[in-house]
């Protein structure tokens, strides 16, 4: 008897131990979400600010990484370069690094104003092409009033990679430099030599990437003068047709668009001292004429819908980097003959 006694009083539970396991639960559960709603609170109220500060400062300065690589990209340019050995034109996607993302809002208002509104009389439709015209010429003065460019103003959207292709046309072989990829890249107060990587033989055995250099750091520069290379090197290559030289930059000088820049060349030259016949060796620094001098429009096909885009241009040097002054150099060569070597000394833009 004493047996069953022990036996149900260490299995029995006392009366009424499940309601008051139930009431202390719901007391958890109503404490831990009294807890929480602060938290939960804090978390909304986070969200909606953070949604509000990316749609206030959609058009501010400060942009995140994703956002600068994002509108830094490569978008299509189409040129002319002109026509294959059976007479076909030739048109080369070359390629355009964008500094500003999307459409102005000034010129997507016009676009929606010009095609939701009704012309009383062909004058007042003449008058509204004009204005659009005008407005497509100063689209860039918009874009940068509108909005900061993409990767801030302390850089701005370069080419990261350039394919150098070989095209075959009617005049021989023309070499195109295509862009691949765009990054932001810091701008350079000073006239400086920077990284220009290009490949060329691309998908080949004999595919090769070179920094050929280039000029950076314009920035402040008086009006005319640009940051030009001024010294150059050279890089051979291995080719299927054996070697071939590349040339390099090697300095960069703040120069005016149109400038000169040394190159130098040796002649043997004879000499008489006392009778005696001495032949030495001169050098003669002959210069050369560098750099553009454009002028005009170079597009050759406009959008319909935006006549500020161009979509088929023109690659022309314009007007000519020639010899402006030179001087003469006149000595004995090796045979005996008096040779005069010309040698520019300043050049200018000539149509």
């Amino acid at each position: 008897m004493h047996e069953e006694q022990s036996y149900s009083i260490r299995y029995k539970y006392p009366r009424g131990a499940g309601l008051k396991a139930q009431t202390w639960c719901g007391v958890c559960v109503r404490n831990i979400t009294m807890d929480l709603l602060p938290l939960l609170v804090f978390l909304l109220l986070s969200a909606v600010h953070q949604t509000f500060t990316a749609v206030l400062g959609e058009n501010t300065e400060s942009r995140n990484l994703f956002t600068e690589r994002a509108c830094c990209r490569r978008q299509s340019h189409v040129i002319y370069i002109g026509k294959d050995i059976s007479g076909s034109p030739v048109n080369v996607d070359v390629g355009v690094c964008r500094t500003h993302c999307g459409q102005s809002a000034r010129s997507t208002l016009l676009e929606a104003g010009l095609k939701t509104s009704k012309y009383s009389s062909m004058l007042d439709f003449l008058r509204h092409k004009k204005m659009r015209r005008l407005d497509s010429s100063s689209s860039g003065a918009a874009d940068s009033i509108s909005g900061s460019p993409s990767c801030g103003l302390s850089s701005t959207c370069e080419p990261s990679g350039v394919r150098v292709d070989r095209v075959m046309l009617y005049e021989g072989l023309r070499e195109v430099e295509i862009i691949e990829d765009c990054h932001c890249e810091a701008k350079m107060s000073q006239c400086v030599r920077a990284p220009s990587l290009k490949t060329y033989y691309s998908e080949t055995p004999y595919e090769t990437v070179i920094d050929t250099g280039k000029c950076v750091g314009s920035k402040g520069a008086p009006e005319g003068f640009s940051c030009v290379p001024t010294k150059f090197d050279s890089t051979l290559i291995e080719t299927p047709n054996k070697v071939e030289l590349i040339q390099t930059v090697a300095q960069c000088k703040l120069m005016e668009g149109c400038y000169r820049i040394p190159y130098v060349e040796y002649h043997y030259e004879i000499t008489y001292n006392d009778d005696v016949k001495v032949e030495s060796l001169r050098e003669i620094d002959v210069g050369r004429c560098l750099g553009s001098c454009t002028s005009g429009s170079r597009c050759l096909l406009r959008s319909a819908s935006d006549l500020g885009e161009c979509l088929l241009w023109a690659e022309g040097q314009g007007n000519a980097c020639v010899p402006q002054d030179y001087e003469s150099h006149t000595f004995l060569s090796q045979h005996g003959q008096i040779r005069t070597v010309l040698a520019i000394t300043s050049c200018l833009c000539q149509s």
